[in-house]
C-alpha cells in the first residue's frame, strides 16, 4: 500500500499562518477548518508550522509532505456521522532548535498575517530567564518575540505587516495573558521602543476559545482504516469528533473576521467582543467534566472517554457532576446550560472517537485549577456546602499521581501492578515525588496548600482539606471504584462508614 504524500495535496498557498505546535488538535481543529474554507474559496492560505519543544522528530511530516488525513467521526442529534479528508494547507514543519535561521525566514514572509498557537495550558508564561539571544528563545512568548522582531526590521516597522495572534491555548484571556508576556520581553530585552509601539499599533492579541476533542492517532485501528476508508498508509492521520467551535474576541473583531472568515465556508467560526459565556460555558461542563473524571475512570481500569461512559459508575459521577454541581455555576439562562451540558455526554458517548485517558490526564494540576476551581468555590458560595463529587476529584488527583518512583521526564504510577505515566510540569512532579510517602492527612494539605499549583491556599477553603482527605482514605481503604460509587449515591457520607466522614457531614463539608 502506498504511503500518503505530496501528490496527494492541492496545490499550495502562501504562508498566512504561522502555527506554533505541531500535536493532534491544531491539526484536527485549525488546519482543517483552514483547508476547508480554502476549498471554498472564501480564504487563500498556507500554514507554516513550527515545533515549539526541542524533544521530537519530523521524520513524519518529512516522509509525507506534511500530508495527512481528518476523520470527523461522531453523533450529531442522535445518529452516527462521519467523514474524512486529505488536509493540503501545511506547506512546511519547521524546527526551529535544528534550523534557527528556517524559523526566522517565516517571519519574512510577505503573505503573513496569523500566528496560531497551541503549546498547552503552561506555555503561555513570562520566563525572566529567557534569552533573546537564544536561537530559539526558550519559552513560546520568547519564540514569538524573535519573530515578530525579525518581521518589524524585514519590514522597516511598516504597520500593515503586524500579525494577527490567536492562541488556542486553554487558559482565561490567552491572548491578553500572551501579550502581557510579550510586553515583558521586549522591555526586559531592551528590545527598541520603536518595535514595542509597532507591536502596540499593528498586532492584535485576540483571546479565544477553542473546541473540538480530538483523539490523535487511532493505533489500533489504523490498519483497518488505511485498508478499508483511505486505500493508503498514513502516519500522521488524527481523529476528531465532528463539533468544532472557535471563539474569536477582539474589540478589532471585525476586522478579524473580514481576513479570517472561516464562519463563510460554513465552520462554526464566531467572531465576537465579549468571549466570556462562551468560555464558562465550555471550559466548565466540557473541560471540566473530563478533568473531574478521567483520573478516577482510569484508576478503575477504564481506558477511553468511551470506555468510562459505558461504565454505569462513571457515567452516574459525570452526570452529577454536570448536571448537579457545574451546571449551576454557568452564567447563562438554564435552557441553554442545560442543551449544552445534554450536548456534552452525547459528545462523549462518540462511539467512534477513542479519546484515551491517560492523554487528557496530561498536566491535570493545572487543568483543575483552571477547569474545576471556580465551580467548586462558586457552588460553595451559592450553595453554602462543599459539592461532593469536585471534592472528590481533588481526592482523585492526589491518588493519581502519588509516587516516587521517577520515569523519564514524568513520574510512574501503577495500577493494578501495572505501571503508568504521571506527566506534568517537573516542579509538579517534584512535589509529589517529594510528598508522596506523607499519610493521607498531610499530603492533602502540603498539596492544597501549594499556592504554585492553584494561585492560593485551598486549605482556607473551610472543610476542603477534610473532604479530600475522606475520599482519599476511602480511596486507598475500599478501591477507587467503590469509592465513586458511594460518592454517587452518597452512601459514604450519609452513613459515615468511619467516625471522622460522620463529623464532616455533621460540619456541613458535604451538603447530604
Amino acid at each position: 500500500m502506498r504511503q500518503i504524500g505530496t501528490d496527494d495535496k492541492n496545490p499550495p498557498k502562501p504562508d498566512v499562518v504561522v502555527q506554533f505546535g505541531e500535536g493532534n488538535f491544531l491539526r484536527a481543529f485549525a488546519d482543517y477548518m483552514i483547508d476547508v474554507a480554502n476549498e471554498k474559496g472564501v480564504f487563500c492560505g498556507g500554514v507554516a508550522v513550527v515545533k515549539p519543544i526541542s524533544s521530537g522528530g519530523l521524520e513524519k511530516y518529512e516522509r509525507q509532505g506534511a500530508a495527512y488525513t481528518v476523520i470527523l467521526r461522531g453523533k450529531e442529534g442522535g445518529r452516527n456521522t462521519a467523514e474524512h479528508r486529505i488536509i493540503s494547507c501545511i506547506n512546511r514543519v519547521v524546527d526551529p532548535f535544528a534550523d534557527y535561521a528556517a524559523y526566522l525566514d517565516i517571519a519574512r514572509g510577505e503573505d503573513l498575517r496569523f500566528a496560531v498557537s497551541n503549546t498547552t495550558e503552561a506555555g503561555i508564561v513570562f520566563d525572566a530567564d529567557d534569552s533573546f539571544e537564544a536561537k530559539p528563545a526558550a519559552s513560546f512568548p520568547g519564540k514569538l518575540v524573535q519573530l515578530l522582531f525579525e518581521r518589524y526590521g524585514h519590514f522597516a516597522g511598516d504597520v500593515s505587516k503586524g500579525l494577527i495572534m490567536l492562541p488556542a491555548e486553554l487558559i482565561e484571556s490567552n491572548g491578553a495573558k500572551l501579550r502581557e508576556c510579550v510586553m515583558k520581553l521586549v522591555k526586559l530585552w531592551g528590545l527598541p521602543e520603536g518595535f514595542a509601539a509597532w507591536i502596540d499599533e499593528s498586532c492584535i492579541f485576540a483571546d479565544c476559545l477553542v473546541d473540538r476533542i480530538v483523539s490523535g492517532y487511532p493505533a489500533e485501528e489504523a490498519e483497518s482504516i488505511e485498508r478499508d476508508m483511505l486505500g493508503y498508509r498514513d502516519e500522521l492521520m488524527v481523529v476528531g469528533e465532528p463539533f468544532g467551535l472557535w471563539v474569536v474576541a477582539s474589540d478589532r473583531h471585525a476586522e478579524i473576521a473580514a481576513l479570517f472568515p472561516l464562519d463563510k465556508a460554513g465552520m462554526q467560526v464566531v467572531f465576537t467582543d465579549d468571549l466570556r459565556p462562551y468560555r464558562e460555558r465550555k471550559v466548565r461542563l466540557l473541560n471540566g467534566a473530563h478533568t473531574a473524571s478521567v483520573l478516577a475512570a482510569y484508576i478503575m481500569g477504564l481506558d477511553t472517554v468511551g470506555d468510562a461512559m459505558a461504565n454505569p459508575t462513571v457515567r452516574a459521577f459525570v452526570e452529577k457532576v454536570v448536571y448537579d454541581e457545574i451546571s449551576p455555576t454557568v452564567p447563562l439562562p438554564a435552557r441553554e446550560v442545560r442543551a449544552f451540558a445534554d450536548s456534552v455526554l452525547e459528545r462523549f458517548e462518540n462511539p467512534y472517537l477513542r479519546h484515551n485517558l491517560l492523554s487528557i490526564s496530561l498536566n491535570s494540576v493545572s487543568k483543575w485549577k483552571a477547569r474545576i476551581l471556580p465551580s467548586l468555590k462558586d457552588s460553595l458560595a451559592a450553595t453554602g456546602v462543599l459539592p461532593p463529587c469536585i471534592c472528590f476529584s481533588m481526592a482523585a488527583l492526589a491518588a493519581f499521581y502519588r509516587s516516587g518512583e521517577r520515569g523519564e521526564f514524568c513520574l510512574v504510577g501503577r495500577r493494578a501492578g501495572e505501571a503508568y505515566s504521571v506527566k506534568d510540569d517537573a516542579f509538579v512532579l517534584d512535589f509529589f515525588a517529594t510528598n508522596y510517602a506523607l499519610p493521607n492527612a498531610e499530603y492533602v494539605r502540603s498539596l492544597l496548600a501549594n499556592t504554585a499549583f492553584w494561585g492560593e491556599d485551598l486549605t482556607q477553603i473551610a472543610g476542603f482539606a477534610d473532604a479530600v482527605t475522606f475520599g482519599l482514605d476511602d480511596i486507598a481503604e475500599h478501591g477507587m471504584a467503590d469509592a465513586v460509587r458511594r460518592v454517587v449515591s452518597k452512601l459514604g457520607l450519609a452513613e459515615g462508614y468511619h467516625e471522622r466522614g460522620k463529623d464532616i457531614c455533621d460540619k456541613g463539608a458535604f451538603d447530604t
